[in-house]
């Protein structure tokens, strides 16, 4: 090969210094790229803090489809979100949920439909949150006309909630199969879940570990409306450990009512302190007794006011020892816990540097 000097002549060049300076630059190229990449994987939104991402919607896209961490300054972050990449996990940066809250503000009617009207949508899977607020606005002001408002939606699997408020009123939580009817798995631990018509939904198998259920003030409120659909399906949500409560002036309050034919809940060591109708469980419609018979609603030594073990609807189960265990995180989710015990762990070292 031949090049020009610098006074015009020629000379012999040898070719492999030109290729190893190809190999070099795209060498070069890479490693920057991939430091770009490693940095993405782990970002930060604030207004104040330099170079740090100015919403959230923009962080999860710059991390992309092969996951990463949020972390999200206190405040009030108004933003209408879907998380549809796998791996991905919002973290807030404030002492306590409530310090750092996802808002919304969007209904039914507004939004043309109600699983458009959530704050935050999740269908990806293996999705994290902690130490969040998530909230739809709609029903807290006054002046909006009652309607369906979901504050969350999640269809992905293996999705794990820890220290999680999520405040609503009608359609609070909506938890929920994937696409194409793929089953999703969804744990819930220390979470807190305000609302008041049928506010956890679904047909998702879902675990409420040491989570707080609060019925907000309404004449009647359902505090779950499941949806699974046949016999057959493995799904249902589980309350273990759990407390409900309610906001003063609530009038009648319901365990739940079947969305769908059989619906199945279960309640285990549940203190109850708000009053809850004898019955615990009503028909999807008043009147009728067509869904009732065929869906499983259970409990296991509930406490509290609430609870009411022999004046429960003739339907329903209470359950002995050996039954509840079955109904265990461990036996629920078939021993694949592996999955919970990694989020947990990745949790709790966030929350410990975050809490120091």
């Amino acid at each position: 090969m031949l090049e020009c000097d610098r006074l015009g002549g020629m000379k012999a060049v040898n070719p492999w210094n030109l290729v190893d300076r190809l190999v070099l630059g795209c060498l070069l190229a890479l490693l920057a790229f991939s430091s770009r990449q490693a940095e993405a994987r782990n970002v930060t939104v604030s207004l104040s803090v330099p170079g740090a991402y100015r919403s959230i919607g923009e962080a999860i896209l710059a991390i992309g489809k092969d996951g990463g961490t949020v972390r999200l300054a206190p405040g009030v972050w108004r933003e209408k979100l879907t998380v549809a990449a796998n791996g991905i996990t919002l973290i807030g940066l404030g002492a306590k949920p409530a310090d750092t809250v996802i808002e919304w503000s969007d209904s039914s009617k507004t939004a043309g439909g109600t699983f458009k009207s959530a704050t935050l949508t999740v269908t990806g899977d293996e999705f994290t949150m902690a130490n969040l607020t998530v909230r739809n606005g709609w029903g807290l002001k006054l002046e909006n006309p009652p309607s369906q408002a979901v504050a969350l939606a999640v269809t992905g699997d293996k999705a794990y909630f820890e220290q999680v408020d999520l405040i609503g009123r009608q359609d609070t939580l909506y938890a929920n199969k994937g696409l194409n009817g793929r089953m999703a798995r969804q744990y819930f631990s220390e979470c807190f879940v305000e609302g008041h018509v049928d506010f956890i939904f679904g047909n998702a198998k879902a675990f409420f570990n040491r989570c707080r259920i609060h019925a907000a003030a309404w004449p009647m409120v359902m505090l779950t409306a499941q949806s699974r659909n046949a016999s057959n399906e493995d799904s249902a949500f589980v309350f273990d450990r759990c407390r409900v409560t309610a906001e003063s002036g609530t009038g009648e309050i319901w365990l739940g009512r079947p969305w769908r034919d059989y619906s199945r809940v279960i309640f285990l060591d549940t203190r109850m302190d708000t009053k809850i109708v004898p019955a615990g469980w009503r028909e999807w419609t008043p009147g009728t007794t067509n869904r009732l018979p065929l869906a499983f609603y259970a409990e296991y030594r509930s406490q509290g006011i609430g609870a009411s073990p022999h004046q429960r609807v003739a339907t329903s189960h209470q359950l002995d020892a050996r039954q509840a265990r079955e109904w265990r995180a461990d036996r629920f989710f078939a021993g694949d816990t592996g999955w919970i015990n990694a989020a947990r762990k990745a949790v709790r070292s966030e929350l410990s540097h975050i809490r120091r």
